[in-house]
This record gives structure tokens, sequence and C-alpha cells, in this order.
């Protein structure tokens, strides 16, 4: 197809604001796919996904319209009687995954921004924003929910018009803003109709005059097949690829031969070729997943005698995670099983990091980074349901400088890498500049959850009479703390928040760990400031306490920091009635019987061990 009939572009949206419905009502559209097959949420094909009601994976799929077929009402006469290709690219809304939504921008030029309203505009909406812009895609504003009867359509207008076009008047800028229904489909034609006049098409991406064109595309995505290796998913910039053909993967070196090329439709659909502005895969056959990373190049293979200069495109930003976790198989014999799993995992996430390490207490296992507590949640269910691996995971915790007595600047990944404090001169931990957004009713309540993080205020700045965005400085140990949780719960729903790092700052730090029956639990210790440390270990040992499983002897829990026990609970022993079968006859005869308990219970005390089982690892952590 002719390059000037093909428009990519993706769907940008705040977490539930409908993007995954409107994508079902666009696929209809299209008939893309097969009424029979169709089902809600078409494009969330993770159980996961569709549980939590979240996109956390990325994807892509290419549709076909005939604006011959296709009802679209006033399409300028130019584009009428013509086939087009629509390459979508969904995308994630929750901040956690906004490392996705980067890399889709990347391989479109259009972006669907869509606002929900009931909701108005958030924090996802405005961080989303941001990055289209930087990218320089051109932006459909979209309000969906119409038909709802909490819609707020002429506020959601105004908030929008406010904030992509300032200098305009409202009426001016209202009639470029788009209402719909995803749900029940209303005006979503006029959608396809946007997407055609407005995304411009893809074009040449090289300008160096000396620059051969050769083969060229840009992976922002892969998988994993047993038979065909690692399939790159690939935006193609320049020139065309055919099945058979040799290619090279620049940033690695790595040589390859396509196994199968195609397009995602939705499924692998094998084509003889692909050529530039098309969004397709290409089955490499490598089965090193290590080898292929988002963000590199793919170049047709050249023999040393004949090499031509070759641009390699701009790939992405590295991801920079800034919380870590350790996880652990509970089966030691496991390692070699979650190793690989993880280097599949990444093939779809390059946000996450792992490194092995090792661990007295805890075996063999990797320090993992992420960028936020519920990617951690999702990378660890991930690994339990689709590898079987049952994990033991640490508490999460952010990247912390300390300066030693030498003057040695030390990065601490985890509260068992911390040292001694005496060998300590000075500590640091990042800090990040917090967006929250809400009614202005509840700015005072929001006002005092942000107080408790012993950040910052900036200021108060106001999309409209109703709405105002909250800019706070605070340390990201803070936010990763349910953060998210708390603010949606005060506010009843109608807060959200985004943030980004700005760097280290200088802190008060110090080690917490957590002695379980006496002994010490690495996987519960964690980093805590040193005015907060009573605070946090007494939540810490009352979690404990109730998710641990008595024993039938009394098991302590406690808070240490500093050689001192700061906080304690304790799990009574489980009581069996050992004289239950008694009858009749003296009472010493049952005193003897509850002497002899009282002997047993006391020496399982002394020698007894606590087994904690991996769901308490994971109900610690979510708290």
């Amino acid at each position: 197809m002719n390059q000037e009939n093909i428009r990519n572009f993706s769907i940008i949206a705040h977490i539930d604001h409908g993007k995954s419905t409107l994508a079902d009502r666009l696929l209809e559209l299209t008939g893309t796919i097969d009424k029979k097959n169709m089902m809600p949420q078409f494009l969330d094909s993770m159980d996961l996904e569709r549980e939590k009601g979240i996109t956390i994976k990325l994807k892509a799929i290419r549709m076909e319209v005939d604006s011959a077929k296709i009802k679209i009402e006033n399409l300028k006469p130019e584009y009428q009687n013509s086939k087009f290709i629509l390459n979508l690219v969904d995308t994630p809304g929750h901040v956690d995954f906004s490392y996705e939504v980067s890399r889709s921008m990347a391989a479109v030029e259009g972006a669907v921004l869509l606002v929900d309203a009931t909701q108005g505009i958030q924090a996802q909406t405005l961080a989303n924003l941001n990055l289209a812009k930087k990218q320089g895609l051109k932006i459909i504003p979209v309000i969906n929910k119409i038909d709802s009867e909490q819609a707020k359509v002429e506020e959601t207008e105004q908030e929008m018009a406010n904030l992509l076009w300032p200098e305009d008047s409202f009426d001016m800028a209202r009639g470029r803003i788009l209402r719909v229904s995803a749900k029940t489909g209303q005006n979503v034609e006029q959608i396809l109709k946007a997407v055609i006049e407005q995304v411009p098409p893809p074009g040449q991406n090289s300008t160096t005059p000396d620059v051969v064109q050769n083969f060229r595309a840009l992976i922002f995505d892969s998988d994993y097949d047993s038979f065909k290796g690692v399939i790159a998913y690939v935006r193609v910039i320049d020139g065309e690829i055919n099945a058979g053909d040799k290619i090279e993967l620049m940033a690695t070196k790595t040589m390859a031969e396509v196994k199968e090329l195609g397009y995602l439709n939705p499924t692998y659909s094998a084509k003889t070729k692909i050529m530039a502005g098309d969004i397709g895969y290409i089955a490499t056959g490598i089965k090193e997943p290590g080898k292929v990373r988002a963000g590199d190049t793919i170049t047709r293979f050249q023999n040393l005698g004949s090499r031509v200069r070759v641009e390699p495109l701009p790939g992405y930003l590295e991801p920079k995670p800034m919380v870590f976790a350790s996880l652990y198989p509970e089966n030691p014999e496991d390692f070699s099983t979650l190793k690989v799993a993880l280097a599949k995992l990444k093939l779809s996430d390059p946000a996450l990091v792992f490194e092995p390490e090792m661990k007295e207490a805890l075996g063999r296992g990797f320090n993992c980074g992420f960028l936020g507590t519920l990617h951690i949640e999702i990378i660890s269910e991930r690994l339990e349901r689709e590898f079987n691996l049952t994990l033991v995971i640490s508490t999460p915790s952010v990247v912390y400088k300390i300066i030693n007595n030498k003057g040695q600047e030390v990065s601490i990944y985890s509260a068992s890498d911390w040292p001694d404090q005496s060998t300590i001169k000075s500590t640091q931990e990042p800090w990040v500049s917090l967006e929250v957004v809400c009614p202005v009713n509840y700015i005072g309540k929001i006002m005092d959850i942000l107080k408790d993080l012993k950040g910052i205020y900036v200021e108060t700045n106001y999309l409209t009479l109703e709405r105002a965005i909250i800019i706070f400085e605070t340390p990201l140990r803070g936010i990763i703390a349910n953060l998210y949780d708390k603010i949606k719960t005060v506010s009843q729903g109608y807060a959200s928040m985004s943030y980004n790092i700005l760097g280290f700052r200088p802190g008060k730090l110090i080690k917490m760990e957590i002695l379980v029956a006496g002994k010490k639990e690495e996987a519960f210790s964690r980093i805590v400031s040193e005015d907060e440390a009573y605070r946090d270990g007494k939540v810490l040992v009352e979690k404990l306490k109730e998710v641990l499983v008595p024993e039938m002897f009394q098991v302590a829990l406690q808070a240490v920091s500093g050689g001192k026990i700061i906080a304690r609970e304790t799990i009574s022993a489980r009581r069996k009635d050992v004289t239950g079968y008694l009858y009749g006859g003296d009472v010493t005869r049952k005193n003897k019987l509850l002497d002899k308990q009282k002997k047993g219970k006391k020496l399982m005390k002394d020698k007894g061990r606590v087994n904690i089982p991996s769901k308490a690892f994971l109900e610690v952590f979510r708290a």
C-alpha cells in the first residue's frame, strides 16, 4: 500500500478512562475482528489485565478501512472512496507503565487523547500529553462516556481547551474536541475520520544525503516463541525486507535470518515482505533473549566488502528503575527456571532490570529494578502464573546513596546491602516532583496526606474553578508506600497522581530489621527515616501478626534498629486440649499432662523454626 494511505496512531489516557473499550469499537467498526471472536477489552489478552481492569502491555494491531464501505460523514473529498491502513498501538494508563507509553509513541505519528467525561483530566492524562508533545505527535482530543448520567461534558471540554489551546477562545477550541461514547459506539466513526484527515502519513526518516537508504526498522517490543525464537515487533522506517533475508541488529551486532515476517492482525499474519511505514513483526530465530532489545535498529546484513554507512535510529531513553526488590525461588532448585523466566519477561518489558545475588538466609536469587510497586506486583504474579514459580519477595526499597567515612559514594539497592551505621558519614535518597490532580473540595484532605510525606509544597494550579493540580516535592520512598491508594481513598476515587524523578537529596536514614522468633528475616528488612522508624516498625509487625499462622509455641515479632527493639507483637501459641480424653480420676493426672505440654512448648520455643509461606511475603509487600 502507498505510504500516503497509512496512518500510525496510539490511544493515550489515564487508567479506566475507556481506552480498551474504544479500541474494541474501532476493531468492530473496521471489521478487523470477526463478531464471533469479539470479546470485551479484546486487546487486553493477559488474564491479569482482565482481572485488574487495567492495560499492562502495549498492543499493536492493523486495521483496514475502506471509506467507500464504512460510513464516515463529512470526509474530505480527497479521502473518499480510498482504502487506508490504520496501525493502532494501544497503551497502558497506569503511572508505573509510562515507559510502555513512551515506546508506543516512538512508533506512531498521532495520538488520540482520551478523557473520561465523568472524571475530567487526570494526572496521567497530563503526563501522557507531555510525552506526546515531546515526540511531536498530532493530538486528537476526545471526550468519552458522554452517555453517562454523571458526565460533565462542558466542564471537561473547558479543561481540555485550557490545556491544549490556552490562547484560543473556548468557542473556537471546543469545535476541535470530539465527543464519543465508546460503550455505545456513538460518534466513534468520527475518530476514524480525524485519524485519516489529521494524522500525517509516515515518511522516509533519514535526511542525510550521504547515507544510502537501506532497510531500517525500530524494535518497540518483542516476544519469545520456542520455534521462531525472539519475535521483534517493529516499525519500519526505511526500505523493505523480505522473508529469508539476512538482517543485523545494530546495537548488539547480532546477525540473523528472517524466519517469518508480517502484520499483527491481531495474531501473526505472515507476508512475503514489509516496507516503510508498516508496523509488523520479524521472527529472528534468535534463541538468546538478551540479544534483541527494545530501541535497537534492525537493518539488512551487509558483507564486509560491500558495506555502506547506515545510521542507527534514535532508540529510547534507558528506563531508570528506582524501586528495587529481591526475588528468590522458594525451592532453591528453581533458580535456573527463575533466571530464564525473567529473561523472557524482559523481552516484552524492557523496564525490568535484574541481576543475580546471593544471601545467606535466602540462597540464590535476583535483585530486580522496577518502575513502581504495581510493576513489582504484576511481574511477581506473572512469574507465579506463567512459569509456576513460588517466590519469596523482599520488601520494596528505592535506591539510596551513602557517603562512607572514607568519602566514597556507594549505591544501596536493598536493605541487605546497608553497611554498619558507624561506617556511614551521610546518606542521600531520591526525591520526586509529585503532581496530584483533584477536585478543589478535596484539597484539604489531600494536603494532610502530603504533609505526612515530609516533603515540600511547591504550588497549586487550577485547571478550572472546580479542579486543581497540587505540585509537591517529596522523597520517593513515601510514594511507594501505597500513596496512590491513600489519595484515591480520601478523594473517593476522584484524585490521581503522577511523578518525575528530581535527583538525590540528603536524608536521615537507618536500617530496620525484623526478627521472627528471634531469627532475623532479611526479606523484611527495610531502610526507613530515623524519625519514622517506630511507626514503620509497629505497622510491619502488626501486619506480620495478621498474616502468619499461629504455631504450637509463642512467636515474638520484633522490629530492631541500631541494636534496639523499637516495636513488638506476639503471636499466641496454638492451643491443644491434651486432657480432653480424660473422663475422671485424680486431678494430678490432668496436671501431669499440662506440665508435660508446658515443657514441650518451652522446648519448641527454644528450638522451633517458623516457616514463612510465600503468600505472607506478598501480603506484607502489598501492605
